[in-house]
């Protein structure tokens, strides 16, 4: 049956509205923006809160889709966003000071909250103090993690580099060999309280040693992003120390669309009652320090939010 010229124009306009419908102005097909985020073990705080902060971009952010990554945490967040294979991910600042000078392809999108570098012993441990690890067995952190980065660099400065038997093991991982009696201690940067640490102290009694003394020598080798940071009793249920702390950044890469930064730091900064709930980390999100976030710049689109939200 022959088909009348006009119904076959209207057909052949209603098939051109369709596909307007799912390309774009250049051609290309619309599709759903990934937001995959790089966090680091199940048990730490960046998981906890990258998860938080998925629920609330897949609730409230029209178009996108957000996928947590399981990762060994900083160094491999950074590299990860860097290479294209993470939009967003969580990283201690030191991770991005390498010679001096920033890693080039990553901005900020905030700081979140600081970092602290907890030494776990078990509460019968003869081990006090740094020097006390030598000719024991110590994990350093997983390969790839921003622990890793600055146990290597307390190391360094306390001329202890080759003093311990030296094992590279998640917190996971540490936490089990700890209990088994596998290793002597183990160190873990994150922030307060970190779920796995304090599971540990109760099942096992733990203390955490105090290493607030070599704060000064990473400052003077180093950088200025190290501070000292109280662990209160309250964090794990055991006598309070200082100890060496790093600003935590949520990082994007710089060609990352500045809508997209935008949306991101705003959920991140007006959900921080949500992400609090996840983690208690998350309550020290404020417009008026995420700011700070050197050594690298904040994003064209964070900037713009701060901007927008400043008294």
């Amino acid at each position: 049956m022959k088909v009348p010229l006009r119904s076959s124009r209207r057909a052949t306009l209603a098939g051109l509205l369709a596909l307007l419908m799912v390309t774009g102005c250049d051609g290309r097909t619309t599709q759903e923006r990934r937001v995959r985020i790089a966090t680091g073990s199940p048990t730490a705080v960046y998981h906890a809160i990258g998860t938080s902060l998925a629920g609330v971009i897949d609730r409230e952010l029209p178009g996108a889709k957000s996928e947590v990554l399981v990762t060994a945490a900083s160094a491999e967040n950074v590299e990860k966003v860097s290479q294209g294979t993470a939009e967003i991910g969580f990283t201690q600042a030191d991770v991005l000071v390498t010679g001096g000078a920033p890693a080039p392809t990553v901005v900020a999108l905030a700081r979140v909250y600081d970092d602290l570098l907890h030494l776990v012993v078990r509460a019968d441990s003869p081990i006090a103090t740094l020097e006390g690890l030598k000719g024991m067995r110590v994990s350093v952190g997983a390969r790839g993690s921003g622990t890793t980065v600055t146990v290597d660099r307390l190391l360094s400065v306390a001329n202890m580099s080759n003093a311990m038997y030296r094992r590279q093991l998640s917190l996971d991982d540490s936490i089990r060999a700890l209990r088994d009696g596998e290793i002597d201690a183990f160190f873990f940067s994150g922030g307060l309280p970190v779920t796995g640490i304090k599971q540990l102290g109760a099942d096992v009694g733990i203390r955490v040693v105090d290493l607030s003394r070599w704060a000064g020598d990473l400052r003077r080798r180093y950088s200025d992003v190290y501070v000292v940071r109280d662990v209160p009793t309250s964090a794990y249920s055991v006598p309070p120390v200082a100890t060496i702390a790093v600003p935590n950044l949520l990082v994007a890469s710089e060609s990352m669309p500045e809508d997209l930064a935008y949306e991101l730091t705003r959920l991140l900064m007006e959900r921080r009652e949500v992400l609090a709930s996840a983690h208690p980390a998350a309550e020290r999100l404020d417009p008026r320090t995420a700011i700070s976030t050197l050594p690298v710049p904040l994003h064209p689109g964070a900037a713009r939010y701060y901007r927008s939200v400043k008294p």
